[in-house]
């Protein structure tokens, strides 16, 4: 996520204005002071609301006791974060993809997750394989659609973790994949189209059979 330092030069940039001339803004330092607080009250903000101390946090830790902020300001950035202060993925429109402090040592860890999610992981990258011969191409790639799938089918505290299984998936896939298309010519080299017919014994069930390791629920 990225993070603001100066919050004085948003305003200006909003307002036309100079800093200190902005009409209803104050210094973060000023947060407590009753007259702040009235501000933010009479605007409908709860500041007691974890949406709240999520922006306050985030605030304070980008800028300092110094920068400007105003009501205004603040109540659009809390709608970047949901009822629990978790942030909302601007791409997605889901919280729980955020790696913090408190989720970081959670999120490598293996989950259950949908069936049909892993045939859509199956199913696109076999199809890109093909079509790209073996290359990753970032460009091109639609796999990114499947991961924003997934995460709409799983818990908000699971996101991290399903989207750490799923790679695992995507990458035993790919790498089945390449293993046929060596298997069908010796010689072949990422780049190159890959041979007629290599991949068609390949299923996801059969790849899923093989020893996978990371099929294990916990």
């Amino acid at each position: 996520m990225p993070r603001i330092t100066d919050y004085s030069y948003l305003f200006q940039k909003m307002f036309g204005t100079p800093r200190t001339n902005i009409t209803g803004s104050f210094q973060l330092s000023q947060l407590n002071s009753s007259s702040v607080q009235a501000q933010l009250k009479a605007a409908g903000i709860n500041t007691n609301s974890k949406q709240y101390k999520a922006v306050m946090n985030e605030m304070m830790k980008n800028g300092n006791g110094a920068m400007y902020t105003n009501v205004q300001a603040i109540k659009n950035l809390m709608k970047g974060y949901d009822k629990d202060g978790d942030y909302i993925d601007p791409t997605t429109g889901l919280a729980g993809l955020l790696v913090t402090e408190e989720n970081a040592a959670s999120q490598k860890r293996i989950i259950s997750i949908p069936e049909s999610s892993k045939d859509e992981m199956f199913e696109q990258t076999k199809k890109e394989f093909l079509r790209e011969n073996g290359v990753l191409n970032g460009d091109t790639t639609k796999r990114s659609d499947v991961y924003t799938n997934l995460y709409r089918k799983v818990q908000k505290n699971d996101r991290l973790a399903a989207g750490y299984t799923m790679q695992q998936y995507e990458r035993a896939y790919r790498q089945a994949f390449l293993s046929a298309a060596r298997k069908a010519d010796p010689g072949w080299e990422i780049g190159s189209p890959v041979p007629a017919g290599a991949l068609d014994g390949i299923t996801r069930e059969s790849v899923e059979g093989s020893g996978m390791s990371i099929d294990r629920k916990i």
